[in-house]
């Protein structure tokens, strides 16, 4: 099945900036793909840069101007996930910066210390989506795990960021995946949560806002410090609009948030 998927980025660059896009799909989804960057109209040069997990980050110097960033895809789900390696259960397990798992464990294991890793897999996320407000602008980009957890609201990267605090909290480790996801409303990137458990990361979104089958993996990581779909290091870019799409080849099924879900 293919998925259309593209996104276009506007940018303000009020000083020469050092930007990483991540943006393109994971490496092995791409059927056809076209990623462009202009600078007032004028092409920029990309460098493409390949991590463990197969994620395609993008970087560049962009100058002085209105740059504008834009990606297009026609995705289909490889017939193998990208390797993981024996480290990542171990990694996913550390506390991040968005998601200082340390600092949740007390609550945690309070509230779910009793449960095998399997049982909280999925009651982790039930708790997650029955306890937080979805409600965007409710947060700021610097919040962690732990204002999520205070403040009871927030959109999908807090979800996520909670969700893998408290999992890791408790023994199990637990990954942030930046994904398209069709069906998404009101549409942009969407950020998701992949547990391991019995020997394979499953896919858990607490938002439960989309099918999980239908996402389209961009990035992976230990949190939005890995998986953010625009990073300046240096320099000043001032994001002025973003447009995202993604589009299933077929009709959407409906997503059992009980049913086990693997993400290539």
């Amino acid at each position: 099945m293919t998925t259309h998927v593209s996104a276009r980025l506007d940018l303000r660059v009020e000083s020469d900036a050092d930007a990483i896009f991540s943006i393109a799909v994971t490496r092995g989804w791409a059927r056809t793909e076209h990623l462009s960057l202009t600078a007032d109209g004028r092409p920029v040069a990309v460098q493409e840069i390949l991590d463990d997990h197969g994620t395609r980050l993008h970087r560049a110097t962009l100058p002085v101007g209105d740059v504008v960033m834009t990606y297009r895809a026609e995705a289909d789900r490889p017939a193998e996930a990208v390797a993981s390696g024996v480290v990542d259960p171990l990694r996913y397990l550390r506390p991040s910066r968005f998601v200082p798992s340390d600092e949740l464990a007390a609550t945690a294991l309070a509230w779910f210390g009793g449960a095998t890793p399997a049982e909280n897999v999925r009651r982790i996320p039930e708790w997650v989506f029955t306890h937080l407000s979805y409600t965007p602008g409710s947060s700021e980009p610097t919040d962690t795990a732990i204002h999520t957890l205070l403040l009871r609201q927030g959109v999908c990267r807090d979800y996520a960021h909670l969700t893998a605090g408290l999992l890791r909290a408790v023994g199990v480790p637990a990954r942030l995946a930046s994904v398209y996801a069709p069906g998404l409303r009101p549409m942009d990137f969407h950020a998701v949560v992949e547990a391991f458990v019995d020997g394979r990361w499953e896919v858990v979104d607490a938002t439960r806002l989309a099918p999980r089958a239908e996402y389209v993996r961009i990035a992976t990581g230990r949190d939005a410090a890995d998986t953010a779909f625009l990073t300046t290091l240096s320099g000043t870019a001032i994001l002025e609009d973003i447009e995202v799409m993604a589009v299933a080849g077929t009709d959407l099924a409906g997503d059992d948030p009980a049913e086990s879900v693997v993400l290539p």
